[in-house]
């Protein structure tokens, strides 16, 4: 990977209920990120964090009309879209580093105008497939990759005046298992490519990523992967805020993005949900660091 890494903080907490996971950004960096990415050989700029809305308490902790912290969200969103264009406008290869998962409708925003044919793999416990009427709780983390592929709010879904970013066909989730009945259902109609935990535990990781790979790679011209570190098993990943029993390995995760990296598909990144006021010692932001030196080629010898 001969392109320099950015690293783009984006420390939004607007787009679920839980605080802290706007310290993200700077827990991961604090394990040692760019430096673990410097001594694997690669140039890194790191750009710092984005400009984020303050967070006023009263209304953050508030039963708001509609989606929740929607102002914040829209600014944000729009802030990180030019960010992250820049970035792959200069060359780069953007590491968006969360923040919480709703960040993922500004970075592939950005990332999409740059891409005719955008895949998106989406690593993640949950589809994110919300759209605002079905989600009881207005919760935008649950339903940027629905607004990225063209339903939802208006404004969200035509961020920079476009949509949809991406298109349901050019779509892997993998790792799924917690799916609202309108995520299901959205995923049979438009049959987007789905590998539950069931399925992984049937085929290994090692095959669902080669087919991930192979599904991918003739039908798009650049590919994100958007990783959600709930993805893991809540007992390697204690410091996130939607805990979902019953996930990937440490190990697991690490050969898989080994396996993304091999590929030479992937053009830029999230990694997202780490939350140190949840974790146990920083933890999570510390596993955080080694994924990135796993999908970044380091290796044993």
């Amino acid at each position: 990977m001969s392109k320099t890494i950015e690293i783009i903080g984006a420390p939004t907490t607007f787009g679920q209920k839980k605080l802290g996971v706007n310290f993200g950004p700077d827990a991961i960096r604090y394990a040692g990120a760019v430096e673990r990415l410097k001594r694997i050989g690669h140039d890194v700029i790191d750009s710092g964090n984005i400009p984020t809305p303050e967070v006023n308490l009263e209304k953050f902790y508030a039963q708001q009309e509609g989606l929740q912290n929607y102002d914040e969200i829209l600014t944000f969103s729009n802030t990180l879209k030019d960010k992250v264009s820049e970035s792959i406008s200069n060359n780069h290869f953007p590491v968006i580093l969360g923040g919480d998962h709703s960040l993922a409708i500004g970075s592939i925003s950005g990332v999409s105008e740059h891409y005719k044919e955008l895949g998106i793999i989406w690593y993640d416990a949950h589809g994110d497939l919300n759209l605002p009427e079905e989600s009881p709780s207005g919760n935008v983390h649950g339903m940027p990759l629905r607004m990225l592929a063209g339903e939802g709010d208006e404004q969200l879904v035509n961020l920079g005046g476009f949509s949809p970013k991406v298109k349901p066909e050019n779509i892997v989730l993998i790792g799924m298992r917690d799916l609202d009945y309108g995520e299901r259902a959205y995923i049979k109609k438009h049959n987007l490519k789905t590998y539950t935990m069931a399925d992984i535990d049937e085929l290994g990781i090692g095959q669902v990523i080669n087919e991930t790979i192979a599904y991918l790679k003739d039908r798009t011209d650049g590919i994100h992967l958007s990783f959600d570190v709930d993805a893991l098993d809540p007992v390697e990943i204690p410091g996130t805020g939607t805990k979902v029993p019953g996930g990937l390995t440490y190990r697991e995760t690490n050969y898989a993005l080994e396996l993304l990296q091999k590929s030479g598909l992937i053009t830029s990144l999230d990694l997202v949900e780490v939350n140190p006021l949840l974790d146990e010692g920083n933890r999570t932001a510390e596993q955080a660091v080694t994924i990135l030196g796993s999908f970044f080629g380091e290796t044993l010898l």
